[in-house]
This record gives structure tokens, sequence and C-alpha cells, in this order.
């Protein structure tokens, strides 16, 4: 390691990093960049969503109770639609995705219990009902908790 080997650490040197107000010749001189008079070219301009003076879009718009940062979006699919596999398959997310049952898993799928089952399955979900763990035990497949 030598002077001859120095170079910027990654992500450290930014392209719009030049000098502002600094003479004609800078080609950035006078107003530096920021126009003739007007409320932007001084200093303190408003903060972002400041509305000149009207009440701004965030504070009209009613407030109405809260979300919770902690909860999960759970896909539900009914035991019914464990039918169109073959006896003795082994149904995962991905084998649903695949088959259509569901487009996009989110947080987790749950399997419940609604509607009959015919078929003995491995079925591999984040969460079963009761029901549906029932009547996927009785025809001697598994429930298995991913």
């Amino acid at each position: 390691m030598d002077l001859s080997n120095l170079q910027y650490a990654e992500g450290s040197k930014q392209s719009n990093n030049f000098r502002r107000g600094r003479g004609h010749g800078s080609g950035n001189g006078k107003t530096a960049g920021k126009g003739h008079k007007g409320q932007k070219a001084r200093s303190g301009a408003p903060r972002p969503g400041f509305e000149g003076g009207q009440m701004p879009l965030y504070r009209r718009i009613p407030k109405r109770g809260f979300t919770n940062r902690n909860s999960k979006d759970i896909v539900g699919i009914n035991v019914s639609a464990l039918e169109m596999f073959e006896n003795d398959a082994v149904v995962s997310v991905e084998t649903l995705i695949e088959r259509g049952i569901i487009k996009n898993p989110r947080d987790g799928v749950k399997i419940l219990g609604n509607g009959e089952l015919t078929k003995k399955l491995t079925v591999q979900a984040n969460a079963f009902s009761e029901g549906a763990k029932a009547k996927i035990e009785a025809l001697g497949g598994k429930a298995e908790v991913i």
C-alpha cells in the first residue's frame, strides 16, 4: 500500500459534490443554482408538505384507528382446495403456488377445515386449524407445521 494505490471508500464520493457560489468561472456562481429571488432562493424554505398556509393534505384526511405493526397477513386455504392433488402427494407452499391456488404467500399459509378431503396427503404449511388437522390425519395424512 502506497500513495499511488489510494482511492475513495465505496459510496463516499458523490457526483453532486461541487462547490457552489464561488464566482462566475465556477459555472455555479452568483445565485448558486437557486435562481432569482423567491421563497426557495432564501434560507429556511418551507418543509416538505407545506402548502403555503392552506391546511395540508396530511391534516385534511381523516385519521381512523391504527395499524398494528406486529400483525401478520396470513393466507387461508380450505381443505377442499387440496382435493386437486394426487394421493400420497406432498403439499407445500411452493406446490400451492405452482398449481395457482395461491399467488402470494405473504406472511404465511394457514389450512382451514372447510370442505371435504378424500385423499391421503402430507401437507406442509405455517398453521392449521383444528378441523383441518383432524380431516387430514383422519385419512392417514400428515399435517406438518413449517
